[in-house]
């Protein structure tokens, strides 16, 4: 299975699980930190709907970017399972709940590639990234705005 990704309009993304917000924040710091997009997101090359990813699909709507790394497959080349014992889920189950717009809660689908999906190493400007003055003070805990600040100075 190839896993090469392209960029690709994370606004044409359609999610199909809710996020865990602290997650989120968690990550979305890291990649703030990392200045880097390090793992693309998979989604269904016809329907484009998140397979994987959720919460970083999140993150770079947070961060308003106009491209994203993506892996698009179909589910002949994807193991379907659940993270939670004793549910299954199906592919068709995901169409459904993708396309009446509902959400999963979060974890509810595990996609399984074999082999793995390849990461990526994308500088988050090439992603469409700008730095906004509001980011600074969302993305940084206080003590760390205050060290940026006197170092600034």
């Amino acid at each position: 299975m190839a896993s090469s990704y392209r960029l690709f309009d994370p606004r044409l993304l359609v999610p199909t699980e809710e996020v865990d917000f602290s997650r989120v924040d968690d990550l979305e710091a890291t990649i703030l930190s990392d200045g880097r997009w390090l793992e693309p997101i998979t989604a269904h090359r016809d329907a484009h709907f998140v397979m994987d990813g959720h919460h970083r699909l999140t993150v770079a709507k947070r961060l308003n970017l106009t491209f994203l790394p993506v892996v698009f497959l179909g589910y002949e080349q994807v193991e379907v399972t659940s993270w939670r014992p004793g549910e299954t889920v199906t592919p068709e189950e995901i169409f459904t709940m993708a396309r009446s717009g509902r959400l999963f809660p979060p974890k509810t689908t595990r996609h399984v590639f074999k082999p793995a999906i390849s990461a990526c190493d994308v500088p988050l400007e090439h992603l469409g990234y700008t730095m906004r003055s509001d980011s600074l003070s969302a993305s940084f805990p206080s003590f760390q705005r205050s060290i940026l600040k006197r170092n600034s100075r």
